[in-house]
């Protein structure tokens, strides 16, 4: 039996980089898209040991023709596409006034566009065959409305919509077509380092880090299984909890905290960013913080699908009710 084919944009580094090994560990033969070719090569180089094949397509996301032509390239010389990834995109991080017009639009058109003009090949493709998977990512709950990060969180939030409108649009034509959304924490990757910096001071992760190796073995899970949103992490619970009752109250919070929080010491790096044109330099998976990796033997990190969440959100308000109840009656008392 043939392998099956993948396709991952943003292939060269981060979050793509190390979903691309991990699609080799299960036998996928990949497609490697992403604007500079040589990480996409140093990547593939990286999986000559593995049985499979690969294909190096340069190309930038944000142009809905070279990502089409480069879906129906990989149909020719692979075969037919069984799953798409998303995972290219870009950043600019700083005061909503300081981004300006150009700014806002390259980081739209990238991370939102970009993922949309990959759901529509990976979809004129599946469609032929009426069955395949469909991956996008988001943001997990501490990490959405943070101050400074409105340019990529309205991106996110674009692209959970889209999927939304989408996914029923699927069910109606009958097509066996997964559309998931991974909503990713804080991942130790390049990004900030090559993110356009208005800040004004050096920036870092927020929160709890993740090696990027946890977020691809979320992609895979959302490969090998049927799910429609799959989260990392317990900690976006609480948030979304918070969010959904009281959301004033984590706008107070974040407005006191949530951007000293994102501040690094050491001067801010601003001279260059990947924002119109990739930088040269070795990037792989990795950035340069400690985060949170993916056990091999043992407890992993954990994955929320939408039953889990449910489950842990009733969870967690039946134990408040008890609290609640225990300490009225303690008042009665």
């Amino acid at each position: 039996m043939p392998n099956q084919i993948a396709v991952v944009t943003g292939a060269g580094a981060g979050i793509g980089r190390a979903t691309v090994r991990m699609l080799a560990s299960y036998g996928f033969d990949i497609a490697l898209l992403g604007r500079n070719e040589q990480r996409l090569q140093d990547s593939a180089d990286e999986l000559e040991t593995s049985a499979i094949r690969t294909l190096i397509v340069p190309v930038d996301v944000s142009d809905a023709k070279a990502v089409f032509d480069a879906a129906e390239r990989v149909e020719r010389e692979l075969g037919p596409i069984t799953v798409w990834i998303n995972a290219a995109g870009v950043a600019a991080i700083g005061p909503v006034l300081s981004l300006d017009a150009e700014t806002l639009r390259r980081v739209t058109d990238v991370t939102y566009l970009g993922s949309v003009f990959g759901t529509q090949a990976a979809l004129a493709c599946m469609r032929r065959r009426g069955s395949g998977t469909i991956v996008n990512l988001g943001l997990a709950h501490p990490l959405r409305g943070l101050p400074l990060q409105a340019a990529i969180n309205g991106a996110h939030a674009a692209i959970s919509a889209f999927c939304d409108s989408v996914r029923p649009e699927i069910r109606a034509l009958s097509d066996r077509i997964d559309l998931t959304v991974v909503h990713l924490p804080s991942i130790n990757t390049p990004r900030l380092g090559w993110s356009r910096n208005r800040s004004g001071h050096a920036l870092k992760p927020l929160g709890r880090i993740y090696e990027p190796e946890v977020a691809a073995h979320a992609i895979g899970q959302a490969v090998l299984g049927h799910h429609r949103d799959i989260w990392v992490g317990a900690s976006s619970i609480l948030p979304s909890l918070i969010n959904g009752i009281a959301p004033s109250l984590r706008d107070r919070y974040l407005a006191k905290k949530g951007i000293v929080a994102q501040y690094a010491s050491g001067k801010a790096e601003t001279e260059s960013d990947t924002l119109n044109e990739s930088l040269p330099g070795a990037y792989a998976a990795h950035g340069p913080y400690e985060g949170i990796p993916l056990r091999d033997q043992g407890r992993k990190p954990l994955l929320l699908t939408i039953p889990r969440r449910i489950g842990f959100g009733a969870t967690l308000l039946s134990l408040a009710g008890v609290l609640l109840g225990w300490a009225a009656l303690r008042r009665k008392a």
